[in-house]
């Protein structure tokens, strides 16, 4: 049989009443959002629209603001990430390259939080790829100006 929402609520905030201290107050209002959620979850899973999809949209993050130190910001369902993987991405239907077109990322925007990337950055650094790199490039203009004579 399944559970009405009003016996989810409770189990949800039961659970967080358990790991951390709440006031009276703080119960209530973790019982009416909770609740509101899990109605307009149902709501748009029968087939209707969240009915406070403006509200949603305007709660995430400005695209500039979503890439931060240590982490990434989601602009579709304002999860936290220290990277957006292609799996997280695929759940909303978009892959990497149209995810960046449709927030208005440049094509080389590495999408994880500026820790990550500059971690790795560092890492390449320290096995010699940007000298590795620079090399095969002067190889290969090198091969083509020879076979375009």
């Amino acid at each position: 049989m399944a559970k009405t929402l009003v016996e989810m609520t409770a189990e949800i905030i039961q659970s967080q009443i358990g790991s951390k201290q709440m006031s009276t107050d703080e119960i209530k209002a973790a019982l009416n959002e909770t609740f509101q959620t899990l109605k307009s979850l149902q709501d748009s899973e029968a087939g209707g629209v969240i009915e406070n999809e403006a509200e949603v949209v305007s709660q995430v993050v400005d695209p500039k603001k979503s890439i931060q130190k240590n982490k990434i910001v989601c602009l579709e369902c304002g999860q936290e990430f220290k990277m957006l993987s292609p799996k997280h991405l695929k759940s909303h239907g978009l892959d990497s390259k149209e995810y960046r077109r449709k927030y208005g990322f440049s094509a080389r925007q590495p999408l994880c939080a500026k820790a990550l990337s500059e971690k790795r950055s560092l890492s390449g650094k320290e096995r010699g790829l940007p000298d590795n790199l620079r090399k095969a490039i002067t190889a290969r203009t090198k091969v083509k100006v020879k076979a375009g004579e």
